[in-house]
C-alpha cells in the first residue's frame, strides 16, 4: 500500500532585504534558518524589473560569506573601515509582489504578521503591516508628476485589514480539495510533484522528514485557485523567473477560530471567507455580474472542524462545509447619483439566453459539482417593483438554463421572502430557515476525512441515513453547494448562512463521534461561539463591501435584541449610506489599481479621468483603436454585396444592421460617402480611444416611427400612435436622440416614488390591482361628470406605424425561415409532439466506422475508396 503524502512547507518565512547602490539582495530562509535562497534585484534600470534567482540553496555559513564579500566589494575604497558597502534595509516575512505605475517598480513586503488560526499544524497568518520600497536608484530615477497620486491610490488598499496567508496551506482551495490531493497514491504523486515543481529539491527537503517503509514522503505544491488570490497580478511578473518558494499567495476576507471543549475533547472551529478578486468592488459601484460570469461580492465561506487532540492531516479527524454568497448573476445596477438610500434597480442589458448566468453557474459546477442550490432572499411582495425585478429575471434565467441540464443535475431554486416573514408575528424566521438548511445539507452533504464513527453505526439516526453527498472508503465528500443572495448579500444573507452552517455543524460533530444526534439547540456554548464567529464574519464582509457593520443580526431575527440595538442599527445605516455616497468611488479606484484591472500607461487617460470603470471589468466590450477618424453607418441588407470590407468587420443585428469601419481612411477612395446606400448616421472624430457601448435594447431593432415604448401590445395615447413623441425635429436629429435614449439607462423614478419604494413595504400579501407596468404608458382617463371614460386609440395604418405592411404577403426567403427543421427533437421543448429524426443506414455505418477507428480497428478499403484516393492524388500532385 502506498503511503499517504505529508505536506511540506514550500515558502520562505524570513526575509532580509540588503541594499547597495546597484542592487537589492533579498535573502530568504526557512523558519529554522538552515536553508537560504537569494534574489538579486537590479537598481540601475529606471523602468524595467530585472530579477536574478541563482537557484542555489545556501547554508547559514555560505550566506554569511556571500554577504561579507558583497559588503567588502561595495565599499568606496578597498580596505576602508568604518563604512559599509551593504546596508540592511528591512526585515520581512514574505513578498506581496511587485508593482509599477508611471516610473519604476516597487516591491511590497510583509513586515508584521499575526497568527490567526491553526489547521492541522499549519499556521494561518494575518498581515499586520507592509513596507513599499522603490527599487531604482535615485540617480536613474525618471520622475513623473502623477506618480505620487497613483502611489496614494494604491496604498489606499489597506493590506493590514483582513488579508491572510499561509506558508504551508493553500488558502485559495477548500479543505476537501487539499486533503483529497494529499491522499493521492504515492506513484501518482511522484509524477505530479516533478511536473509542478520547478526543481527536484525543496528548501525543506531534509527538515523533519522521515521515511515510511522505505518510501519517501512527498509534498504537494498545487496551483492556487486564482479567483480568490488578491496578489496574483503583483506576482505575475516574477512567476516564471523565480523559484516557487518565493511566491506567497494572499487572500482577502475573514479568518477566525474558536476552541470548544466537548466532554474534555478539544475541538477547533475555523471560519474562512474568501472574497473573489474578479469583479471586486464596493456596494453600489459593483452590482450583478460582468460579461465573464463573475459576480459582485462573491464570497466562499468554509467552516472547518478538527479534533485538536491529534493535529495531523494524515492521522487527525477533519471536516468542512462550504457555501457561497454573491450578487444576482444578471446585468443590473443602481444609480447613486440621486443620493437616495435605496436607488432604483435597473436592468442594464437584456440577456434573453441567460448568457451571463450560464457562465456563472458553469464556474460553480466546475468547482463544486451538482446540485447548485440557490436560496433567493429578496422581496417578493412589494407595492412598487424594486427587489422583485431581480427575482423575476433570475427565475426566468434558471428555468431557461435547466432545459439544457440533465434532470438529476438541474439548478435548484428556493425563493423565500425573508423580509416579509420577519414582519409577521405568526412566523419564526429562524425555524423556517432551519427547515431550509436541513434540506440543503442533506442534498450536498459535507466533507469528512475519516469513515463514519462506530457510534453512528451502532446507533444510527434517521437524518444521517438521508444525508447526501458522496460516500468514499476514507470518508465523505461534499457535492454541490448552496448559493445564498439577497440584494446586498450582507444582513439577510449572513443570517441564512449562519443557520445553514449551524445545521452542518451538527452533522460534523456527529460524524466525528462528539455528539449522539445531529442536532444543536440555541443558547448552548457551541452555538454561542459559532454565532460569534459568524457575527464577526458578517461584520468584516459588510465593512469591506458596504462600508459599515451588519445592521440586522441573528438576534434581530430571533427578536431578542435589546432596545439599545435599534440606535446602533440606525448609526450603522447612516455609516453605510455615508460610505456609499462619499468614499466608495475612491475605494473602487484603489481596488481596480491593486488588482491590475487598470494599468497606468503614458499617453492614455488616468484612472481618475475615466467616467466609468465599466470597460475595465467587461473585457469583451468593443474598443476601436485610436485612428484618425472613426465612423458609424446604418446600412441596408441590399448593400452587403457592395461592401469593400472583410466580413469580420461587419456586425449584424437582426434585420437592421450596423457597420463599423475601424480605419476608414484606408477606404476613402473605394467608398463614396454620398452614395445612397451609405447615409451617415453618426459622424464622430476622436483623437483618443473611441469606445462604442453595444446595447441589446429592442429599440435598436424597431423602425424609427415608433415612440419611446416599442411594444406592439402597449396601450398608447392618441398623440403617441403612428408618430414619434420627439416633436417636430428632423429625421436625423430624431434618430440620434432615439439612439441615445436607447443606449442610456431608464430615467430614475420621481423622488416621491423612490422614497416610497425604498421603504420596507413587503408586509402586504397581495399586489395592488391598480399597479401599472413601468414600461407601458398608462391609459389616459378623462373625467366627465362622475364617471371616467377611456380615450379611444386612433387606429393608424400598419405601414405608417411599423414601416411594413404585413398584408402584402411575405417573400420566399422570408417564408423559408419558418420551414426549417425544428431545433429540438424532444417533445418537452415544444407544445407539439415532434418525432426524432431517423438516421439512415449509411450514416450509421459511417458513425460505427469512426468509433472503431478510434479504438484502433481499421476497415478494409473498397473499390470506391481506392478510386477516390487515386482521383485525389491525380488532382493534387499530377
Amino acid at each position: 500500500m502506498p503511503t499517504a503524502a505529508a505536506p511540506i512547507i514550500s515558502s520562505v518565512q524570513k526575509l532580509v532585504l540588503y541594499e547597495t547602490r546597484a542592487r537589492y539582495f533579498l535573502v530568504g530562509s526557512n523558519h529554522a534558518e538552515t536553508k537560504y535562497r537569494v534574489l538579486k534585484i537590479d537598481r540601475t534600470e529606471p523602468k524595467d524589473l530585472v530579477i536574478i534567482d541563482d537557484r542555489h540553496v545556501y547554508t547559514q555559513q555560505e550566506v554569511r560569506e556571500l554577504l561579507g564579500r558583497l559588503d567588502l566589494g561595495n565599499r568606496t575604497k578597498m580596505g576602508q573601515k568604518g563604512s559599509s558597502g551593504l546596508f540592511r534595509a528591512v526585515s520581512a516575512f514574505g513578498v506581496v509582489g511587485f508593482v509599477r505605475f508611471l516610473e519604476g517598480y516597487y516591491i511590497v513586503l510583509i513586515t508584521k504578521r499575526r497568527k490567526m488560526a491553526d489547521i492541522g499544524g499549519h499556521a494561518i497568518y494575518k498581515i499586520e503591516d507592509t513596507n513599499m520600497i522603490y527599487i531604482p536608484n535615485d540617480s536613474v530615477r525618471i520622475s513623473h508628476p502623477d506618480e505620487a497620486r497613483y502611489l496614494r491610490i494604491f496604498q489606499n488598499v489597506d493590506l493590514s485589514s483582513n488579508f491572510y496567508f499561509s506558508y504551508s496551506y493553500d488558502l485559495s482551495h477548500s479543505l476537501q480539495y487539499n486533503l483529497t490531493v494529499l491522499r493521492m497514491p504515492l506513484e501518482m504523486l511522484k509524477s505530479e510533484t516533478t511536473q509542478t515543481r520547478q526543481e527536484s529539491f525543496d528548501i525543506f527537503e531534509d527538515e523533519g522528514l522521515i521515511t515510511q517503509g522505505g518510501s519517501g514522503v512527498f509534498g504537494i505544491c498545487s496551483e492556487p485557485y486564482m479567483k480568490y488570490v488578491w496578489n496574483g497580478e503583483l506576482l505575475d511578473i516574477i512567476k516564471n523567473a523565480v523559484h516557487r518558494d518565493w511566491l506567497l499567495y494572499i487572500i482577502h476576507g475573514f479568518c477566525g477560530q474558536s476552541k470548544l471543549l466537548i466532554y474534555g475533547r478539544p475541538v477547533y472551529v475555523t471560519l474562512i471567507a474568501r472574497r473573489s478578486s474578479k469583479f471586486a468592488g464596493t456596494r453600489f459601484l459593483k452590482r450583478g455580474a460582468n460579461c465573464e460570469g463573475d459576480v459582485a461580492n462573491e464570497v466562499e465561506t468554509e467552516q472547518i472542524l478538527c479534533d485538536a487532540s491529534v493535529m495531523s492531516f494524515t492521522a487527525g479527524s477533519y471536516s468542512s462545509y462550504v457555501q457561497v454568497r454573491g450578487s444576482v448573476p444578471l446585468y443590473w445596477s443602481q444609480d447613486i447619483s440621486t443620493m437616495m438610500p435605496k436607488p432604483p434597480i435597473t436592468l442594464d442589458q437584456a440577456d434573453p439566453f441567460a448568457h451571463v448566468a450560464a457562465l456563472h453557474f458553469d464556474q460553480m459546477l466546475q468547482r463544486f459539482g451538482s446540485p447548485i442550490i440557490i436560496l433567493n432572499l429578496v422581496k417578493e411582495r412589494e407595492k412598487r417593483k424594486h427587489e422583485r425585478i431581480l427575482s423575476e429575471e433570475l427565475v426566468a434565467a434558471v428555468m431557461y438554463l435547466n432545459q439544457f441540464l440533465p434532470p438529476e443535475h438541474t439548478i435548484i431554486y428556493i425563493p423565500w421572502d425573508m423580509a416579509k416573514y420577519t414582519k409577521s408575528k405568526l412566523c419564526n424566521v429562524l425555524d423556517r430557515l432551519n427547515v431550509i438548511a436541513e434540506s440543503v445539507v442533506k442534498k450536498t452533504g459535507f466533507f469528512v476525512n475519516r469513515p463514519d464513527s462506530y457510534c453512528s453505526i451502532l446507533r444510527p439516526d434517521e437524518k444521517w441515513n438521508e444525508l447526501g453527498g458522496c460516500v468514499i472508503p476514507t470518508g465523505r465528500l461534499q457535492t454541490g453547494v448552496l448559493r445564498t443572495n439577497c440584494v446586498d448579500c450582507l444582513d439577510r444573507t449572513n443570517t441564512a448562512q449562519f443557520m445553514v452552517g449551524k445545521c452542518a455543524l451538527a452533522y460534523q460533530l456527529y460524524s466525528l463521534g462528539l455528539i449522539d444526534k445531529p442536532n444543536l439547540q440555541f443558547d448552548t456554548d457551541a452555538v454561542r461561539l459559532f454565532e460569534e464567529l459568524y457575527e464577526d464574519h458578517g461584520d468584516t464582509l459588510s465593512l469591506q463591501y458596504g462600508g459599515s457593520q451588519l445592521v440586522h443580526r441573528v438576534k434581530t431575527y430571533r427578536k431578542i435584541a435589546p432596545w439599545t440595538q435599534h440606535s446602533k442599527d440606525i448609526m450603522q445605516t447612516l455609516s453605510r449610506y455615508y460610505s456609499n455616497a462619499f468614499s466608495d468611488a475612491d475605494r473602487q479606484d484603489s481596488i481596480n489599481l491593486f488588482l491590475g484591472v487598470f494599468h497606468p500607461t503614458e499617453g492614455k487617460p488616468h484612472l481618475w479621468e475615466l467616467p466609468t470603470d465599466f470597460y475595465l471589468h467587461h473585457k469583451n466590450t468593443m474598443r476601436l483603436l485610436p485612428t484618425r477618424r472613426s465612423y458609424t453607418y446604418w446600412w441596408t441588407p441590399e448593400v452587403i454585396k457592395h461592401l469593400p470590407l472583410p466580413y469580420d468587420e461587419v456586425i449584424c443585428a437582426a434585420n437592421l444592421k450596423k457597420l463599423i469601419v475601424k480605419k476608414f481612411h484606408k477606404y476613402e477612395e473605394e467608398i463614396d460617402i454620398h452614395n445612397e446606400f451609405f447615409r451617415p448616421y453618426e459622424l464622430s472624430s476622436f483623437d483618443d480611444t473611441f469606445c462604442l457601448a453595444m446595447t441589446s435594447s429592442a429599440r435598436d431593432f424597431m423602425p424609427k416611427t415608433v415612440g419611446i415604448d416599442p411594444s406592439p401590445f402597449t396601450v398608447r395615447k392618441p398623440d403617441e400612435t403612428g408618430k414619434s413623441v420627439l416633436g417636430n425635429k428632423s429625421n436625423r436629429d430624431e434618430a440620434v436622440l432615439q439612439r441615445k435614449t436607447a443606449a442610456s439607462a431608464p430615467p430614475p423614478p420621481s423622488e416621491e416614488a423612490a422614497s416610497s419604494s425604498s421603504e420596507d413595504d413587503s408586509g402586504t400579501d397581495r399586489e395592488e390591482e391598480g399597479s401599472v407596468s413601468q414600461r407601458s404608458t398608462p391609459v389616459k382617463m378623462a373625467d366627465s361628470g362622475d364617471s371616467a371614460k377611456v380615450t379611444e386609440n386612433v387606429v393608424q395604418p400598419m405601414k405608417e406605424v411599423y414601416g411594413i405592411n404585413l398584408s402584402d404577403g411575405l417573400l420566399e426567403e422570408d417564408l423559408s425561415i419558418y420551414t426549417r427543421t425544428p431545433i429540438s427533437a424532444f417533445s418537452q421543448d415544444n407544445i407539439y409532439e415532434v418525432q426524432p429524426p431517423r438516421v439512415d443506414r449509411k450514416s450509421t455505418e459511417i458513425f460505427q466506422a469512426h468509433i472503431q477507428a478510434g479504438q484502433g480497428i481499421t476497415q478494409p478499403l473498397g473499390k470506391e475508396d481506392t478510386s477516390m484516393y487515386r482521383e485525389y492524388i491525380r488532382n493534387r500532385y499530377l
